[in-house]
């Protein structure tokens, strides 16, 4: 069978439609910046009672284990057909204990470009991922990691939430290592850093751990992925981490290592594309 190219690959219909609704959306700017793109997984807002944050239960520890072991098997094909690189790694030298590592979100797999620094890091630390609640209910194996591989669900139930914030908190105290999207909404293949929310900010100031920035820029290759687009290679640049400030009030530290990050991404940006970030 002839090999496809980027010549005579057909563009996916739905792709296109994504990219034309997250143009829309830049342009509209704000709030419309956290808007996601792709429908979400049928369900509904998580109750306490489906959630075991901390795998305290047998069941979810053995399910735990088999999703590490998947994951494992996953991370080293991913890096290698991402020729995922990681550039930065000396502003780790000084992250011992937990933090909070942020990173821009366009696709289900560049956490795993996260996860390689979160290997990097001194020292044993478990790596999780805040994830939307709704992709709790994702189905077959994406599904099953969503559920089991250190995976902390969000959701608006205020119940939930409180065990959310629980369970992060004992993490966090324990060492660990915590993926956190400010950019919230997956934006598919966007290259350019959204302003950050506030959610992650806020947890590094209240549990008093750091911040360590991370930002992935893409490069197109000349092989088509599977919706007829060039397939990308990632490379995560770790920027100097922030620490709150043990003489300011946890709002002014979060709104201060909220707005540095944001500067850090716009400049990493710059520096990578050689253009400054501008929203159409």
């Amino acid at each position: 069978m002839k090999r496809k190219t980027l010549e005579t690959a057909e563009r996916s219909p739905e792709r296109l439609k994504i990219l034309e609704r997250i143009a829309a959306l830049e342009h509209e700017g704000g709030d419309s910046f956290y808007i996601d793109v792709e429908d979400d997984p049928s369900g509904h807002e998580l109750r306490p009672d489906e959630v075991d944050y901390l795998r305290k239960k047998p069941s979810s520890k053995l399910k735990t284990l088999g999703a590490r072991a998947m994951a494992a098997i996953l991370q080293p094909l991913v890096r290698k057909d991402l020729q995922i690189t990681v550039e930065g790694e000396e502003n780790l030298a000084g992250i011992s204990g937990a933090a909070i590592i942020t990173s821009n979100h366009f696709s289900i797999f560049e956490n795993i470009a996260v996860k390689e620094v979160a290997d990097r890091v001194q020292g044993k630390h478990r790596f999780y991922r805040v994830i939307k609640g709704l992709n709790f209910f994702q189905p077959g194996w994406v599904g099953f990691l969503m559920k089991n591989c250190d995976t902390l669900p969000l959701s608006k139930n205020l119940k939930t939430l409180r065990l959310f914030e629980a369970a992060l908190e004992r993490i966090l105290a324990k060492g660990g290592l915590v993926l956190v999207y400010p950019e919230q909404a997956m934006w598919w293949n966007y290259r350019k850093p959204r302003p950050p929310k506030a959610g992650a900010y806020h947890y590094a100031a209240k549990f008093e751990v750091p911040i360590i920035p991370c930002f992935v820029t893409m490069e197109d290759t000349e092989v088509p992925d599977g919706y007829g687009f060039p397939k990308q290679t990632y490379t995560i640049h770790v920027m100097p981490p922030l620490y709150p400030d043990p003489q300011k009030t946890n709002r002014e530290n979060e709104r201060t290592m909220q707005a540095e990050n944001y500067r850090l991404c716009l400049e990493k940006y710059r520096e990578v594309y050689g253009v400054e970030c501008k929203y159409e």
